[in-house]
């Protein structure tokens, strides 16, 4: 007997609030998101019926785009202005970071892998780019490339970067040094009514373009130009970015499908071990921006670790730690690596000769 999708939906939301609201007890880091992934994941994982449902998910992505592009003060916009350049070489170091993972995938799991050589490239180069796990599985697709490896890299990847990321800097005792709080700071019922009517239209029409993450895109741009413009409409509710945070959890979590843990082992374990060194190199490279900058190291650590765009902002937003140059270095560094891996890719191997 089968559970229909609106239980298996409820159930899971049920495990997620139960785990979150241990994890706020146990003052985990990131509890709402956190806890929800890791319990959602691991039930999945053991075949236990867990579902997301994508409207919850595009709310979720609209609230968390919402409440970042609230920072953007017309102060904020003006230091991102003058560190262009900085973004410029945080999105090459994307790309390159990208590429050495996926050379060294490829000479370590190509033996292994079925298929041409091109379709080989393919699978390790679009599974190691730093980039959504859904545009770049498609991209793989378009080349031949084995999508399930390529989703599961991502899908791992991430997990294991929002997890490792949070715990490092709450256990290093780093939080508190954002020195941009958000421009609005009071909520007001009317004024958020009309932040949400004009945040929803912008990622209403990001998806009818068929944009990446047009849901937390969409809105985001549209609260920075109003903040940036000087309407102070309304904060968003504590308790809104908190299940926004939940629902993006669950999302990541259903991933995790029984069958995930049959996935080539060699291939994962190339995947956690690859993971780890870009993480340990970023922070390297982040490092190094800071020095160039004056931006605190931890903001520079978040904004061009191997994550995703909301899990990484939520991370700042949560632990105070630079919003704003987090956001920004994710979003572009998303927007150059979707525009460049597939020309990339076809520029420095060609394409697959067709019989």
């Amino acid at each position: 007997m089968t559970l229909n999708s609106p239980v298996r939906i409820a159930g899971t939301l049920v495990l997620a609030l139960a785990t979150a609201g241990i994890c706020t007890w146990l003052r985990a880091p990131l509890p709402w998101m956190i806890g929800p992934l890791v319990s959602t994941a691991l039930a999945s994982m053991r075949g236990a019926p867990t579902q997301s449902w994508n409207p919850l998910r595009n709310v979720a992505q609209w609230t968390i785009g919402t409440a970042l592009g609230l920072y953007f003060t017309p102060q904020v916009a003006g230091l991102l202005a003058n560190l262009w350049w900085m973004i410029l070489l945080a999105i090459g170091w994307a790309l390159v970071l990208g590429w050495a993972f996926g050379t060294w995938m490829y000479r370590g799991q190509a033996a292994r892998l079925q298929g041409t050589d091109h379709q080989k490239r393919a699978t390790c180069y679009f599974a190691a780019s730093i980039g959504g796990a859904s545009e770049m599985t498609l991209l793989a697709e378009r080349e031949g490339a084995r999508t399930d490896l390529v989703a599961a890299s991502h899908s791992l990847r991430l997990l294991l970067v929002t997890i490792l990321v949070p715990f490092a800097f709450t256990f290093s005792g780093l939080h508190g040094i954002d020195p941009t709080p958000p421009g609005p700071r009071v909520v007001q019922w009317d004024g958020l009514a009309l932040l949400a009517l004009a945040t929803g239209a912008g990622a209403w029409l990001m998806a009818r373009s068929g944009r990446a993450n047009p849901w937390f895109i969409g809105a985001l741009l549209v609260a920075i130009g109003l903040t940036i413009a000087g309407f102070d409409l309304s904060a968003i509710p504590q308790w809104m970015t908190n299940l926004a945070q939940l629902v993006i959890g669950v999302s990541l979590g259903v991933r995790f499908e029984a069958r995930f843990v049959h996935t080539a082992p060699g291939w994962l374990v190339s995947v956690v071990a690859g993971t780890l060194g870009m993480i340990a190199l970023s922070a390297g490279f982040a490092a190094l921006l800071a020095l160039g900058t004056g931006v605190h190291p931890a903001t520079m650590i978040l904004g061009t670790s191997p994550g995703g765009i909301a899990e990484m902002a939520i991370t700042a937003k949560v632990l105070q730690l630079g919003v704003p140059m987090v956001t920004a270095l994710q979003v572009c560094r998303l927007v150059a690596v979707l525009m460049l891996v597939g020309p990339l890719f076809r520029w420095r191997y060609g394409r697959e000769a067709k019989p």
